[in-house]
């Protein structure tokens, strides 16, 4: 098969929607599509094999991805050859495949999220029979040990467990990427010292509630797993997501102990007041939450804070909205992804009586973005004149003769230089504030 394609010399595209975890699948069929002779193609419209690898966490997007999906009727008509597919998240929920699959008969390729193992099957079977392969399974455990076609160094994403046992009301991943399966600690450990060879500084440890790694392994938990990775000497360790619930004093001495984890905690509070948390099921109080973060800035001065924080979600009174404006104003997030509630098929959240309209969650949540952006630009501000370690990772999309890196609490630093300093560690001093972003000048 290698040897038929790349003879033929295809070539592929992958758009990538929603979380780290899809641009870190993506990162894996990616490698997969590269084993069997494809070569990767920049430009969409010119590539013999498009994959859109699909998110379903909002409504938004997934009318976006039928849209765009839709726009390859007339790109496949000129180009009979043309191999559409659609994969991840989307294709995983009840019955959403079979109807792409009618409105776009021109698609060829569908898969899950579970069976991306089976993708050279199912693309040699498209290019022998002319025909449509769709595999959907719903049990199973995705592949990680895949030789993966990752983005340049410095950075890396490495998953260490799939699949979510918390079951949000709101939230449709335990559905779609199905029970928390842990990699064993050997495993992620032999991945990171091997993106070290490659040249690779800084990793991204990716799962849908870090801390509660270990399900299922002996021996195993996320503050043991934390402890080895930072053994293995990479210079910067990040994660996400924590959920409130698990995060453990054990969480916070590692980070405490080991400098080359980052002092950055993303902590989704998903709502301020106790009754909406609870019909959210996060098994947590407002209450709680705040002592957590008191701990959490007690052990780790200093520490850089950012969350999730939902409006609209249904039966939410005036009065539950300002206990989340109060929390936000209590917390003073360093910076915060707000998002309106989307119905889910298939979860709890979108039977429920009380759904808010479109005109108050639009209200709500045009507040809470402008409350934001005052925290994130004062917690900016109180950055002017500190001196920073900053990891250069590529070119400044505010200025074609600087560069940006990252701070080791996450806030985006611009600076004048040049490309040859990528994946070098430079120290600088912050020299203003922007309402997103920070100035510097390198000193060393």
């Amino acid at each position: 098969m290698k040897q038929y394609i790349a003879a033929q010399k295809f070539t592929f595209y992958i758009e990538t929607y929603g979380c780290q975890m899809n641009s870190h699948d993506s990162e894996k069929i990616a490698g997969i599509l590269t084993t069997l002779g494809y070569r990767p193609n920049p430009v969409k419209e010119d590539a013999d094999l498009i994959l859109f690898n699909t998110c379903c966490v909002r409504e938004n997007a997934e009318n976006k991805i039928f849209g765009n999906v839709g726009k390859m009727k007339q790109i496949k008509q000129k180009r009979p050859h043309l191999i559409v597919g659609v994969c991840g998240c989307m294709m995983q929920q009840a019955g959403v495949a079979e109807r792409l699959g009618k409105m776009f008969p021109f698609v060829d390729l569908i898969f899950g999220t579970n069976n991306m193992q089976e993708l050279p099957q199912m693309i040699w079977q498209i290019l022998m029979e002319k025909g449509r392969s769709m595999c959907i399974r719903q049990e199973g455990v995705a592949e990680e040990e895949v030789e993966m076609l990752r983005t340049p160094p410095p950075l890396a994403s490495v998953n260490i467990m799939q699949g979510c046992d918390n079951f949000c009301t709101y939230c449709i991943v335990p559905y779609v990427r199905g029970r928390e399966h842990s990699r064993p600690i050997h495993a992620i450990v032999r991945e990171i010292e091997q993106l070290m060879e490659q040249g690779y500084k800084e990793v991204m440890l990716l799962g849908q509630n870090v801390n509660s790694y270990g399900k299922g392994l002996e021996n195993a938990d996320f503050p043991t797993l934390l402890d080895a990775v930072a053994r293995t000497g990479i210079e910067r360790i990040r994660f996400m997501t924590s959920h409130p619930k698990d995060a453990s004093m054990k969480m916070l001495e590692q980070m405490a102990k080991h400098d080359n984890i980052c002092k950055q905690l993303h902590l989704p509070v998903q709502a301020g007041s106790t009754r909406i948390l609870q019909e959210m099921n996060r098994k947590y109080t407002r209450e709680q939450y705040l002592r957590l973060v008191e701990q959490i800035r007690r052990e780790i001065p200093g520490i850089s804070l950012s969350t999730d924080i939902m409006v609209g979600f249904p039966g939410e009174t005036d009065s539950d909205f300002e206990e989340t404006v109060s929390l936000m104003e209590t917390v003073k997030y360093d910076a915060a992804f707000t998002f309106v509630y989307s119905p889910r098929k298939g979860t709890k959240a979108a039977q429920m009586p009380g759904q808010i309209s479109e005109e108050v969650k639009q209200q709500r949540i045009m507040r809470l973005v402008a409350l934001q952006a005052e925290h994130t630009y004062q917690s900016n501000l109180a950055n002017v004149g500190k001196i920073e370690k900053i990891l250069i990772e590529g070119q400044s999309t505010k200025d074609a003769k600087a560069v940006c890196g990252r701070t080791d609490g996450g806030k985006m630093v611009n600076l004048p230089g040049s490309m040859q300093l990528l994946g070098k560690m430079v120290t600088a001093e912050i020299t203003e504030a922007k309402k997103t972003t920070l100035l510097g000048r390198i000193l060393n």
